[in-house]
């Protein structure tokens, strides 16, 4: 059975952070599951010392009504090119409700 880490020397983000790293293909299926579900991919960043804070920077607008994983993923690159050290994370905001319908971190800084 795996030890659990205490939570002062493991910070936890987001949807998936009790979980290992998910892998590409984890992330490609967790995007195309905030497009079926008609929410509106955004990308946000923050430097890893502000994780913790509710609001972080957001990379350009939200996608409204992208269909394209593959553009959803160029643009997750893009942040991570452009902030290398930063958090980067993927929103899917729902409209019908006008919240978060999901977010979790695709890459560590």
């Amino acid at each position: 059975m795996a030890t659990v880490a205490d939570y002062k020397q493991s910070l936890k983000y987001e949807t998936f952070s009790y979980l290992p790293q998910l892998s590409a293909e984890e992330i490609r299926t967790q995007i195309q599951y905030v497009i079926a579900q008609g929410w509106n991919p955004a990308v946000e960043h923050v430097e890893p010392s502000g994780a913790a804070r509710n609001y972080w920077f957001m990379w350009k607008l939200p996608m409204f009504g992208e269909q394209s994983v593959d553009v959803v993923l160029a643009e997750l690159d893009a942040c991570r090119r452009e902030y290398p050290n930063h958090h980067v994370r993927l929103i899917g905001y729902d409209n019908y409700t006008q919240s978060q319908g999901t977010a979790f971190i695709v890459y560590r800084g």
